[in-house]
């Protein structure tokens, strides 16, 4: 890679620093969303429901600094625990697996577009599109939904 490539291509994932590593992250906000697996086949359906502690106008954690604390179930991914496993979890669309996958990213990218928006812009994000669980009274099955995939 030539050296004035953008640093996502070309360092690995665990060669990043946290400023490198925190940027890749496009702020849709998928990856606090309440996900099920079937439990004969693994796979995951999407809901539109969010963690609490989700702010679904931001798109942002409220509690960032504290979330393994205060959700437990909170999937907090570092290079340590870049596996197929824990990334199954995360949207196609998120930075940090489709790099670990060979993915390029997409031009919504806040890294290639240069403004944050566009991940809004181009319907990745769960911006308006979202209820918290704190306002859910149905069953969370009624909330699975189709996510973009790209």
């Amino acid at each position: 890679m030539e050296d004035d490539a953008p640093f996502w291509e070309r360092k690995a994932l665990s060669e990043m620093n946290k400023e490198e590593w925190e940027s890749l992250c496009d702020g849709c906000g998928r990856c606090c969303l309440l996900k099920l697996e079937d439990e004969d086949s693994g796979a995951l359906a999407y809901t539109e429901v969010v963690c609490k502690y989700s702010d679904p106008e931001s798109c942002q954690c409220t509690v960032y600094t504290d979330r393994k604390t205060l959700m437990p179930d909170c999937l907090i991914l570092t290079p340590a625990h870049l596996t197929v496993e824990n990334l199954a979890w995360f949207p196609p669309t998120c930075a940090y697996r489709m790099l670990s996958e060979g993915i390029p990213l997409s031009w919504w990218h806040p890294l290639l577009s240069g403004d944050p928006n566009t991940v809004y812009e181009a319907g990745v994000s769960i911006k308006h599109r979202v209820v918290s669980e704190d306002d859910i009274t149905d069953d969370i099955q009624e909330y699975i939904v189709t996510w973009p995939e790209n």
